[in-house]
């Protein structure tokens, strides 16, 4: 595993981390709480320690596996999550938006009792979760700072939802100079990451990239199939048939990326035991992982062979630059796929009229 820095923060974060939105949820697939604690474990057996949650990912259930997970190793991770949303007041109703509270009293609050549920008395990464640029003031600002002044947190960051105001609030994010953007990034799905990439390198800001989703829900790993059948309650059910349609044609035009390395050798076997072998999940990292504002990459992992493949994916060989002309090409012409996929609706920014220009859909179109 091989680590770069998380904006100009000093903290240190592993190019593959893990996403624990699957630990004390069932939102993608159901799993023992055990499970989950043991597939971090093992993740940070396999080098990957930078460990992404948040308060409301099972109304704190899961910071207290985390917890529970690292108990005994927190000096050998880096621990983010996320604070905004008011579940302690407020019931969740399946996968329904709960209200947020963007304020520094609340923030103050639900850092300190993120702190208990972690076991810890700080994190790497704190992360304002899904907030809409207009709660974002200057009082919240010094709110964020004071945290940080207090040792409580190191690191600032952004987190961006699917269906709310991406480019104004990750425009927003890199411009006060927070450490880190949590965005939907992958290849399928470019808008706004390539945009927050061109607003890094005008500004030549710090801000790091932290991507997530970036299999594209189990698309560009190929755990969803035609035949594939979501448990109850999996949060990928929510994607509508066209975009899976669509998708499995664009996985089928990104072949070229499957590759074995030349000087393979018995010698030279990646650890997750592929000779070099790019696969596909691999290849979508390591995409990922060429632009040099992203930070590291939190896929979702949903097995302990998930882990032994993407831990390994910055061993694999990285892309040429032939190969990402080539993917910028596919992108350009959505992959020679004319027909639909289904997801005008969650592209929408809160307003739809900062997407313009940036070959997004705008709200209401």
């Amino acid at each position: 595993m091989q680590y770069r820095e998380l904006g100009g923060s000093g903290v240190e974060v592993s190019e593959v981390g893990f996403g624990a939105w699957v630990v004390g949820t069932d939102w993608w697939g159901d799993r023992s709480e055990e499970e989950g604690i043991e597939m971090v474990r093992h993740a940070i057996d396999r080098g990957i320690t930078f460990i992404d949650t948040g308060d409301v990912y099972g109304h704190g259930r899961s910071e207290e596996l985390i917890g529970e997970a690292v108990a005994g190793r927190r000096e050998e991770v880096t621990l983010a999550t996320k604070v905004g949303y008011d579940f302690y007041e407020n019931p969740q109703a399946g996968h329904g938006e709960l209200p947020k509270v963007i304020e520094p009293e609340y923030i103050h609050e639900a850092v300190g009792r993120s702190l208990d549920r972690l076991n810890t008395d700080h994190v790497e990464l704190l992360q304002l979760h899904n907030a809409n640029v207009s709660e974002v003031d200057g009082d919240v600002l010094e709110a964020l700072d004071e945290l940080r002044e207090s040792g409580k947190v190191e690191a600032i960051g952004w987190a961006l939802g699917p269906s709310i105001g991406w480019l104004a609030e990750g425009d927003a994010a890199i411009e006060a100079g927070f450490d880190a953007v949590q965005v939907v990034f992958n290849l399928f799905e470019q808008v706004p990451g390539k945009h927050f990439l061109e607003t890094i390198a005008d500004l030549d800001a710090e801000t790091s990239l932290l991507p997530r989703v970036p299999h594209s829900s189990g698309l560009l790993n190929e755990q969803v199939t035609p035949e594939t059948e979501l448990d109850a309650g999996d949060h990928r059910g929510f994607r509508p048939d066209e975009w899976y349609e669509t998708g499995w044609e664009k996985v089928e035009a990104l072949r070229f990326l499957e590759r074995a390395d030349e000087r393979s050798s018995s010698s030279s076997r990646t650890s997750s035991g592929n000779d070099r072998e790019r696969t596909m999940g691999q290849a979508a990292i390591q995409w990922l992982l060429a632009h040099d504002a992203v930070a590291s990459v939190t896929p979702t992992f949903r097995t302990a062979a998930d882990v032994d493949e993407w831990a390994a994916a910055p061993e694999t060989p990285p892309l040429s630059t032939a190969e990402i002309e080539r993917v910028a090409e596919c992108s350009a012409n959505d992959f020679g796929i004319e027909r639909d996929d289904g997801m005008k609706g969650l592209r929408s920014s809160v307003d739809g009229a900062d997407l313009d220009g940036v070959g997004a859909v705008q709200a209401g179109d």
